[in-house]
């Protein structure tokens, strides 16, 4: 499950493309900071890594829809400092919008991971109550958000309101990966890849009313792993009775289907705002 573009035979071509990639990410997020009021650093955890950032809008008062974003990176890379980029739009519109961190393979393995973002989610219902939750997520961010929509939150003691996803671009069955090189720093086995692959208990989601909208999106230049996924889970979800859709997004890849997020006009913002009934 590489990247979307095949850069197998210019591997400096790969750099390019990455350090561009994170030049969007770090200069999306200094704006994104710029123009809204920020929780910067806030603990959701014990572990250093249990940290989050909340961007508020102008008029935070009266804010009541809230979106929570799992950033990609396989597990291993990137984090909340890089992933402000998609809030301009959003608190323009009067979103609250909050960044998750998470330990980072290898120092954090799956389980841990999940339940790291699963906790993230139950202390901002608990900080934010009443608040329309609605989850976005990419490449294992999306992963991630499909996770929290598995969750059993009686576990949490809470009940967050969610009511949407926005899935970009994301692994839904974690087995292929076992096998993989990507495996390397996560070390999981195959009873730890069932355990924490949403594709398994799409059919045992609880406490998730059906009228939930969940978006699948994944860019027309993904890998064919990415592709073949997303398609399955869509129709998985579809199948389980769920108000689900989804967009293949032209003439993009793995990398720009994200980052255009810091764009209003941009399909998935659009579809971002119209899910949240914000126009």
């Amino acid at each position: 499950m590489n990247s979307s573009i095949d850069h197998s035979q210019d591997p400096n071509l790969s750099e390019i493309v990455l350090q561009a990639t994170l030049g969007k990410y770090r200069q999306g997020t200094t704006k994104g900071r710029k123009v809204a009021q920020t929780k910067l650093d806030e603990a959701y955890g014990q572990d250093d890594c249990e940290k989050l950032d909340i961007y508020l809008p102008p008029n935070q008062a009266t804010a009541s829809t809230l979106l929570i974003y799992f950033h990609g990176g396989y597990w291993q890379s990137l984090s909340k400092d890089l992933s402000g980029f998609m809030v301009p739009p959003l608190v323009k519109a009067g979103v609250i919008v909050v960044a998750i961190d998470y330990t980072l393979a290898p120092k954090g393995n799956m389980d841990l991971i999940v339940s790291q973002v699963c906790r993230s989610v139950a202390y901002i219902t608990q900080h934010y109550p009443g608040m329309s939750v609605y989850i976005c997520g990419h490449s294992a961010g999306a992963h991630l958000g499909a996770m929290v929509l598995c969750t059993d939150w009686a576990e949490y003691s809470v009940s967050p309101n969610i009511k949407g996803a926005l899935l970009v671009s994301g692994i839904y069955d974690l087995r292929p990966i076992v096998h993989m090189s990507a495996n390397d720093p996560l070390q999981m086995t195959e009873d730890d890849a069932i355990r924490n692959s949403p594709m398994e208990f799409v059919n045992t989601m609880k406490g998730l009313d059906k009228s939930l909208e969940i978006v699948v999106a994944v860019a027309q230049y993904d890998s064919s792993e990415f592709r073949k996924q997303s398609q399955e889970y869509y129709q998985a979800i579809k199948a389980a009775g769920f108000n689900a859709s989804f967009h293949d997004i032209s003439n993009k890849d793995h990398f720009d289907i994200i980052e255009r997020l810091m764009e209003e006009k941009y399909i998935l913002t659009q579809v971002l705002l119209k899910m949240m009934s914000i126009k």
